[in-house]
């Protein structure tokens, strides 16, 4: 069950740039890399669903009212991303928006949702209409509600 506290001692994304990211926006307590270019990032912490070990990642992140919006897209690769496996084995998480951190529990949008929210993040990150064409996977989007 990962919660906030565990965005301090979480293994970094395999991806070098995207570990070196998330240790920057960390150490600067959400004030570098939380946004650049009108495209904001949280991190998002996860359990292993094998290793029970917290994981960490930077994600490109929408709202819909209260909850923070996520894509599952790993590039549009035909396999949904680790990070996204780990939740859907236990939905609870660590998240740090800018400068605030909270545990969340995450959920795959419904299909109805996920109409509603898939245009809104192309249009917040238009490179998730091509991962979508690279593969036959429907890209997961996932809403992470703020528990505290």
């Amino acid at each position: 069950m990962a919660v906030a506290d565990d965005l301090d001692h979480a293994t970094d994304s395999p991806s070098d740039w995207v570990a070196e990211q998330t240790r920057t926006y960390l150490a600067s307590g959400g004030t570098e890399g939380h946004e650049s270019n009108g495209i904001y990032t949280l991190v998002l912490a996860t359990t292993g669903r094998r290793t029970g070990i917290a994981r960490r990642t930077c994600l490109i992140y929408g709202t819909a009212g209260e909850d923070f919006v996520v894509v599952a897209s790993n590039g549009g690769a035909d396999e949904d991303p680790a990070w996204f496996k780990n939740l859907q084995a236990d939905p609870s998480v660590g998240a740090q928006v800018g400068g605030r951190r909270f545990t969340a529990r995450a959920r795959a949008a419904s299909p109805a949702e996920r109409e509603l929210l898939w245009p809104r993040m192309a249009s917040i990150f238009p490179l998730y209409d091509e991962y979508a064409q690279k593969t036959d996977r429907e890209i997961p989007i996932v809403l992470l509600t703020p528990q505290d």
